[in-house]
C-alpha cells in the first residue's frame, strides 16, 4: 500500500504561519517586559512607554497586540493563572493535596501572588474591564474548585464545602501575605506549619460518618 503523502503548505499558508510566529515572539518579549516593570515600579509606575523600551518597541507597537497596559497585566495574570489551575489538576484527587497544590503554586512563586493585588486601589479592584475580570476571576475559582468539591466528597454539605473553601482560601492568602513580606518572622512561625495546622483543623470537621467509613478504607482526605 502506498503511503500518501501530506500536501506541502501553499506560500500563502507557510507566510501566515511564519507571521503568527513572529507575532507570538514579539508578544512574548512584550510580557516579559511588562512583567519586570510591574515588579520594580508597581501598577501605577509602569507605563506602556516603559514597556515598549525594555521590550525593545516603539510603545506604537504594543498598541498592536495590546490597547493599554492594564490588557497587558491581564494576560499576565491570566498566563499565570493557567499554570495556577495546571498544578492544582495534577495534584492527586484528595483535599490535602489539591490544597497543598494551590497553597505551593503561590509559596513558591512570589511574583504571581504579587501580579494578583497589583489592580487593588484601597479595596476596590481597578483597570480591568467587566468581562476580562469575569473571567479572571472564573479561572481562579476553577483552582479553587477542586478543593471544594473533595469537601463535599468528604461529607460536607454543599452550603458547608463553600463556607470551608472561602476560609480555607482566606487562610492561604493571609498565610501568604505573612510570609512573603516577612511578618511571619514577628510570630516566630512558618507558613508551611501553620498552613499543614489548619488543614488538620478542617480534615477534624470532617463528618464523622465520613471520617469512619474512610478510616476503615485506609484511605485519607
Amino acid at each position: 500500500m502506498i503511503a500518501l503523502m501530506a500536501k506541502p503548505p501553499t506560500p500563502a499558508a507557510a507566510r501566515a504561519a511564519r507571521q503568527q510566529a513572529v507575532a507570538d515572539v514579539r508578544r512574548s518579549l512584550v510580557l516579559q517586559a511588562a512583567r519586570s516593570a510591574f515588579f520594580e515600579l508597581g501598577l501605577e509606575g509602569a507605563s506602556l512607554r516603559e514597556i515598549a523600551k525594555r521590550a525593545g518597541y516603539t510603545p506604537g507597537a504594543i498598541y498592536s497586540y495590546f490597547d493599554s497596559k492594564e490588557q497587558v497585566y491581564g494576560a499576565l495574570l491570566g498566563e499565570s493563572l493557567e499554570r495556577l489551575n495546571a498544578c492544582v489538576a495534577a495534584a492527586p484527587a484528595t483535599l490535602r493535596a489539591k490544597a497543598t497544590a494551590f497553597f505551593d503554586f503561590y509559596r513558591e512563586n512570589p511574583r504571581d501572588l504579587d501580579l494578583g493585588f497589583y489592580l487593588f486601589h484601597g479595596m476596590q479592584p481597578r483597570g480591568l474591564t467587566p468581562a476580562l475580570n469575569t473571567h479572571l476571576n472564573a479561572r481562579l475559582h476553577n483552582a479553587i474548585e477542586p478543593m471544594q468539591a473533595q469537601l463535599v466528597a468528604l461529607g460536607f454539605k454543599p452550603q458547608e464545602a463553600q463556607t470551608e473553601v472561602t476560609a480555607l482560601f482566606a487562610h492561604i492568602v493571609g498565610l501568604l501575605l505573612l510570609s512573603h513580606t516577612g511578618r511571619i518572622r514577628m510570630f516566630g512561625q512558618t507558613s508551611p506549619a501553620l498552613f499543614e495546622r489548619y488543614l488538620d483543623g478542617l480534615v477534624a470537621r470532617i463528618p464523622s460518618s465520613t471520617r469512619g467509613k474512610r478510616h476503615a478504607r485506609g484511605t485519607a482526605p
